[in-house]
C-alpha cells in the first residue's frame, strides 16, 4: 500500500511545521513501513541549525521515524487519529547517526513493527540516503486517549 500527503494528513495528527513524512511507498499492514521525507532547505530548523552548514537535527530524524512508525501502528489497528488520540515517544534505544543530513537528501524512513502489547509498540526503526544508512534506533512509542 502506498499513500500520498492528503491520505497521510488523515492518518496522522500532525501539521507544518511538524510534519515530517511527505509520502509511504510501502506498508505491509502490522509488520512494516517504508516512508519519504524529503528534505528542504525551507525546514525552519535549518536557520539555526548550522547557518553555514545546515544539517538536520538528529531529533528530527527520529521524529520523522516515529510518525513514520505511527502510521503503521493507525493503519494496524484500523484507527484515525483524532482530538483525543496522542501518539507519544515511550523510549528511544540504542540511537545511532551515521552521517548528516543535509537539504536536499530524500530520507527514506523504515520502520518494523516487533510487537504491540498493552498500547505499547516497539519498533526498529532506521533511515537511508541513497543506499546509505543515516540513523538507527529501537523506538518505543504508546498511544493514549486523553480525558
Amino acid at each position: 500500500m502506498t499513500m500520498d500527503i492528503l491520505e497521510i494528513l488523515k492518518r496522522l495528527p500532525h501539521r507544518y511545521p511538524f510534519l515530517m513524512v511527505d509520502r509511504v511507498l510501502e506498508l505491509e499492514k502490522g509488520k512494516t513501513i517504508k516512508a519519504l521525507k524529503n528534505v528542504s532547505f525551507n525546514e525552519p530548523y535549518f536557520m539555526g541549525h548550522f547557518p553555514n552548514r545546515p544539517v538536520m537535527p538528529g531529533v528530527m530524524m527520529l521524529e520523522a521515524l516515529a510518525q513514520a512508525a505511527a502510521i503503521l501502528v493507525f493503519d494496524s489497528l484500523g484507527v484515525r487519529p483524532d482530538d483525543k488520540t496522542v501518539f507519544y515517544f515511550a523510549g528511544i534505544d540504542n540511537a545511532r547517526f551515521k552521517r548528516p543530513v543535509e537539504p536536499g537528501d530524500q530520507l527514506i524512513l523504515h520502520a518494523t513493527l516487533l510487537r504491540m502489547k498493552v498500547g505499547i509498540a516497539k519498533f526498529e526503526a532506521w533511515a537511508t540516503v541513497g543506499d546509505e544508512r543515516v540513523v538507527e534506533a529501537g523506538l518505543l512509542c504508546t498511544m493514549r486517549t486523553l480525558p
